[in-house]
C-alpha cells in the first residue's frame, strides 16, 4: 500500500510539473484588435531574456473571407504555436499565408508552427539571410532564453513574393520591397482597411537596432513609408500609432546617430569613447537607446573609422 502511494504521488508531482512548466512558458499572447478584421500581439519593449523569453517583437494577422493571413511568427517555436493557439481563439479560418517582415530572430523563428501548413513567404534578400544567419541566430537566444527556445530550429520562409498588390478575401494587401534595416524589408499595406505592418523599419518609443543596416537607405525607406496613406501603423516594436510620429522618430534618432558616428571619426574617438556618447534629451525616454548606442558603434563605427583614413590619404 506504501508503494502504490508512492507512485500516486510520484505521478502527482509529475502532472504538477508539467502544468508549471506549461504556464512558465507562457507568453500571455492576446490578440488585440486594431481595425476590421485585424489584430496584433504587441510586445515588450525590451531586449532578449530568460524572463521575457523573447516577446518583445510586435506580430499581427488578417481575417480574410478566405482564411488567415499571418504577419510575422515570432521569436521561438512555442511563440509560433501559442500565435496559432491564440488566432485560433479568434476565428476558426485556417491560416493561408504567412508574411516575414525580415530575417531578424524574433520575427521568423516561430515559422515551425505554421510550416507545411500555410505557404512562408518573405523577399528574395530575407530567405538568403535566414538560411546564411539561422544557425548563429538560434545559438544566440538559446544562450540568451534558455528554454524558452526548446525545440525551436530556424525554418527559412519557402516562397519568394515579390512587390506587388494582391486581393485576398475581400482585403487588398500591397507587399512593399524595401531595404535599410536588412538588405530585405517587407512592408505590408492593407489598402482596404488602411493598415500598414512596417516591420523594423519603424521602432516606436524604442531604439532602433543597427546589425545589418545601411542607415542612408533606411532614411529613404522612411521617406517612402511617410508618403502612404495608412490610417494605422503598426512598428516592429513598440505601440500601434494612427500618424506619422514613430516615422519621424526613427529617421530623427538614425540621423543623429550618424552624423554623431561621422563627427566621432573626424576627431578619432575611439569605439570606447564614442559609446559615452551623451544621449540627446529627446531621446532619453526611449527604451534600450543607451545599451542599443553601444551596439551601434559596435555595428557601424568601423567602417566610418575607415572611410575617414582613406579619405585623409593623399
Amino acid at each position: 500500500m506504501k508503494r502504490v502511494w508512492s507512485l500516486i504521488i510520484a505521478s502527482s508531482l509529475v502532472c504538477f510539473s508539467t502544468i508549471l512548466q506549461a504556464d512558465e512558458f507562457s507568453y500571455g499572447l492576446g490578440a488585440q484588435q486594431i481595425a476590421p478584421d485585424t489584430y496584433v500581439f504587441v510586445g515588450k519593449t525590451e531586449d532578449f531574456s530568460r524572463k521575457n523569453g523573447g516577446n518583445i517583437v510586435n506580430t499581427g494577422f488578417i481575417v480574410t473571407n478566405e482564411g488567415v493571413v499571418v504577419i510575422d511568427t515570432g521569436s521561438s517555436k512555442r511563440y509560433g504555436e501559442q500565435q496559432a493557439a491564440a488566432i485560433a481563439q479568434v476565428t476558426d479560418k485556417p491560416v493561408i499565408a504567412v508574411y516575414l517582415t525580415h530575417h531578424h530572430p524574433d520575427h521568423f523563428f516561430g515559422n515551425q508552427a505554421y510550416k507545411g501548413k500555410a505557404p512562408l513567404r518573405a523577399l528574395a534578400p530575407t530567405i538568403q539571410s535566414m538560411q546564411a544567419e539561422g544557425g548563429m541566430f538560434a545559438d544566440n537566444l538559446y544562450r540568451m532564453t534558455g528554454d524558452w527556445m526548446r525545440g525551436s530550429e530556424p525554418i527559412s520562409a519557402d516562397e519568394t513574393v515579390n512587390a506587388g498588390r494582391l486581393a485576398i478575401g475581400g482585403h487588398e494587401l500591397e507587399v512593399i520591397a524595401a531595404e535599410g534595416h536588412t538588405a530585405g524589408d517587407l512592408v505590408l499595406f492593407d489598402h482596404t482597411t488602411g493598415v500598414l505592418f512596417a516591420g523594423d523599419l519603424v521602432f516606436n518609443h524604442r531604439a532602433p537596432t543597427t546589425p545589418h543596416a545601411k542607415v542612408a537607405v533606411w532614411l529613404e525607406t522612411l521617406k517612402r513609408l511617410k508618403e502612404l496613406p495608412f490610417k494605422l501603423l503598426v512598428p516592429g516594436h513598440g505601440a500601434v500609432v494612427t500618424d506619422t510620429a514613430a516615422i519621424e522618430q526613427t529617421a530623427d534618432y538614425l540621423t543623429w546617430l550618424v552624423a554623431t558616428f561621422e563627427e566621432a571619426a573626424q576627431n578619432g574617438l575611439d569605439m570606447t569613447e564614442v559609446m559615452q556618447t551623451p544621449i540627446p534629451e529627446r531621446f532619453k525616454n526611449m527604451s534600450l537607446v543607451q545599451s542599443e548606442l553601444r551596439r551601434s558603434v559596435a555595428h557601424l563605427y568601423p567602417a566610418l573609422e575607415q572611410q575617414v583614413l582613406k579619405d585623409a590619404k593623399p
